[in-house]
C-alpha cells in the first residue's frame, strides 16, 4: 500500500491514497467529513443515488486499519449526515464494523453535521469532543480556522484540485493542503463531492488518484 511520507511542523505524517493521513508517532488515522449516510439521506428525498456508500466506506477503513499499526481513529468532523444516518440498517452496519476493533480509541471533533444529526450511537464507543482537540503541535478540528498557537490540521471543505493538460484535458481530484496555520484532509467519504481549490503561495497540495500521493509541483 502506497502512501507518501511528508514533514510538517516536526512531525512525520503519511499520506494516505485512500484519502486520509496516517501519524505514526501517535499510532493514529486521521480522516475528515465521513457523511455516513448521506446516500440514504438523499434517497429519503426521493433522490436516484447509488447505494452501498457506508459500506464502502466502511470497508476503506477497515483496510486501512488493518494495514497500519493503529491505536486510535481520529475524525474531524461530519461522521453521520443527517438524522436519517440512524436509519436502522444503518445503525446494523455501523455496530458490525466496531465489533470488529474493539480496542481502537475512536475519537468525533464535532462537525457542523454532526450538530444536526446528533452524537453517534454511545453503543458505539465513540468519544465526542469539541474542536480543537490539540494533539502535540496540532489543533485538530472540523472548521479551518487558526489556532493561537498550534497549526490546523482540519475538514470541512473537501478540498479538490484541477490537473490541466494538453488539448483543453481537465482532471478533477482530492487533495490534501498544508501550510504553516491551516491544512486540510480531502473528504473520506464515497459520496462526497469536492471544493476545487487554486494554489497558494505557501501552500503544497497533494494529490490522490489512481492509488498513489504526490506532490504538485510550486
Amino acid at each position: 500500500m502506497q502512501h507518501l511520507v511528508i514533514e510538517h511542523c516536526g512531525e512525520s505524517l503519511w499520506l494516505l491514497p485512500e484519502k486520509a493521513l496516517y501519524w505514526p508517532d501517535r499510532k493514529a488515522l486521521l480522516v475528515a467529513d465521513v457523511h455516513i449516510g448521506k446516500a440514504a439521506s438523499y434517497r429519503a428525498l426521493h433522490q436516484p443515488v447509488p447505494r452501498g456508500t457506508t459500506q464502502a466506506t466502511l470497508a476503506r477503513l477497515d483496510l486501512l486499519l488493518n494495514h497500519y499499526d493503529c491505536r486510535r481513529l481520529i475524525v474531524l468532523g461530519d461522521f453521520l449526515h443527517a438524522r436519517t444516518a440512524r436509519a436502522p440498517a444503518t445503525l446494523a452496519r455501523l455496530d458490525a464494523w466496531r465489533a470488529q476493533h474493539p480496542q481502537l480509541e475512536v475519537i468525533l471533533v464535532r462537525g457542523n453535521h454532526d450538530r444536526h444529526a446528533g452524537d453517534p450511537p454511545q453503543e458505539l464507543g465513540i468519544k465526542v469532543v469539541d474542536e480543537p482537540f490539540e494533539m502535540g503541535p496540532f489543533a485538530l478540528q472540523h472548521e479551518p480556522g487558526p489556532h493561537d498557537t498550534l497549526a490546523v490540521i482540519a475538514g470541512h471543505i473537501h478540498p479538490a484540485c484541477v490537473l490541466r493538460g494538453r488539448g483543453r484535458q481537465r482532471l478533477r481530484l482530492p487533495c490534501f493542503v498544508f501550510n504553516a496555520q491551516v491544512s486540510l484532509l480531502p473528504a473520506f467519504g464515497e459520496f462526497t463531492g469536492g471544493w476545487t481549490l487554486e494554489p497558494e503561495a505557501g501552500t503544497r497540495l497533494f494529490v490522490t488518484g489512481d492509488e498513489q500521493v504526490w506532490a504538485l509541483p510550486g
